[in-house]
């Protein structure tokens, strides 16, 4: 039997009302009763708690009990309550507008007390093991949602633990320090986030995947790599080779982050005129992750010291960036970098 169920007693006479509560009082439910259809509105949408029941005549002045049980079933709070007409209204056409209205069932006065506990019983037992249901199964759509994400964070982590050996490996055969692929990091989270059609996962996936942009260099011979001086044509051919070997390394993963990181390591030596390497794609071909990478790659290779060159004064790199404007760089990029310079001065200041 069902403990403190909340039962609501709809009838215009009184004594109709005293008799149904006297047969059900033998049971600890929690009773209230209303005279008129408007009554009976007031009570259900007053309450904090919902009833878990509705017993309703349908011959009433004012509301009917149709009419009270059409506005209950409207609205989508107290849909759900079941309601059972008790009514002396017993022909065929009264009983089938009861249930087209969305009634759970009908009994027709003058009725036997056995019916009547049988009928509530039964329908307050249903309509616990509807709501018991219903609970199961948001709560299982809670644990599959929980733990589906715990799942694309580890898996997330795991990308980036990954990334992080591989930039590790990565400065020991090159001359890319660690602080060079923290600044590339740093600064291509900070173009990206003034960037009108990027949100905030592509800013924490830039933040993530850019410093893999030159990882394609671990196939580059050491004494290419390493060399303190200008590349002969045929050297710089081989180093060219470095985008596409990234590309063909990590293009294969089906992993975001690495997916990004083989974008990037292909396009951030295109140029915006398609002058640049290796597929000589211009404008919005390459992706917005190889021209963001692009631009701060060299604002950052201008203004420190590598072991062919000096380094650049910030003044000349970003008048370098801003003449290289729609010819190496989206221009669009290049106002929001001018925008927000103090910032991409600060991150290379930093590190």
């Amino acid at each position: 039997m069902i403990e403190k169920s909340r039962i609501l007693v709809v009838d215009d006479v009184v004594d109709n009302i005293r008799v149904i509560l006297n047969i059900l009082k033998q049971y600890s439910y929690d009773y209230s009763f209303a005279q008129n259809g408007t009554e009976a509105l007031r009570l259900v949408f007053d309450q904090a708690e919902q009833f878990d029941l509705i017993l309703l005549d349908v011959m009433m002045p004012g509301l009917n009990g149709y009419d009270v049980c059409n506005v209950l079933k409207e609205n989508p709070i107290t849909k759900d309550i079941p309601i059972i007409f008790v009514t002396a209204k017993a022909d065929v056409d009264a009983i089938t507008k009861g249930f087209q209205l969305g009634a759970v069932d009908y009994i027709s006065k003058p009725f036997h007390a056995s019916e009547l506990l049988a009928r509530v019983k039964t329908h307050l037992e249903l309509y616990r093991a509807k709501q018991l249901l219903v609970k199961y199964n948001l709560d299982l759509q809670t644990s599959a949602q929980h733990e589906a994400q715990r799942l694309l964070t580890e898996l997330e982590n795991n990308q980036k633990e990954m990334i992080f050996v591989l930039t590790e490996f990565m400065e020991v055969t090159s001359d890319e320090t660690g602080k060079h692929i923290k600044r590339i990091a740093d600064s291509s989270a900070a173009l990206a986030k003034y960037y009108p059609q990027l949100n905030k996962e592509d800013v924490e996936t830039l933040y993530h995947a850019s410093p893999m942009h030159d990882i394609g260099k671990m196939a580059v011979p050491l004494e290419i790599l390493n060399k303190p001086g200008r590349y002969t044509e045929e050297e710089f051919t081989i180093m060219k080779q470095h985008t596409t070997v990234a590309f063909e390394l990590l293009a294969k993963s089906e992993l975001k982050l690495v997916k990004a990181a083989a974008i990037i390591a292909h396009e951030h030596h295109e140029k915006w005129d398609g002058s640049g390497y290796p597929r000589g794609i211009k404008a919005e071909q390459i992706h917005i992750y190889g021209r963001i990478v692009a631009l701060v790659d060299v604002f950052d290779a201008l203004t420190h010291k590598r072991q062919y060159k000096e380094a650049w004064s910030i003044e000349d790199a970003v008048d370098y960036i801003v003449a290289n404007r729609e010819s190496h760089f989206d221009p669009e990029l290049v106002d929001i970098f001018v925008a927000h310079l103090d910032e991409f001065i600060d991150i290379a200041k930093l590190h």
